[in-house]
């Protein structure tokens, strides 16, 4: 799953456009999901609590994520990307360690 809102964010959904509400953008900040095609079912708006992380998955038909059963509690968090493939550009092992 990808990891869309954080603690004390709001996350919009409206016909599959996603977005984040928080400190830094007041106004809301829409997400660039190019891989994610023709998905615009769904609307909902979720406030995160803390400790609080909404999760969505990459293939958003079929998927079974925050839209389902919630926000994921943060000791439900338990892995952590080793490969990130794409972009290409940023490519390479254990992503967002520098």
């Amino acid at each position: 799953k990808r990891i869309i809102g954080l603690p004390g964010e709001t996350v919009r959904i409206q016909n599959g456009a996603i977005t984040i509400i928080n400190e830094k953008y007041p106004a809301g900040m829409n997400l660039d999901e190019d891989y994610v095609k023709g998905y615009t079912r769904f609307s909902a708006t979720t406030t995160l609590g803390k400790g609080e992380y909404f999760v969505l998955g990459d293939n958003r038909e079929f998927s079974s994520d925050s839209r389902q059963w919630g926000s994921l509690s943060e000791k439900m968090i338990v892995g952590r990307s080793l490969v990130r493939l794409w972009p290409l550009a940023g490519a390479g092992l254990w992503p967002g360690i520098k």
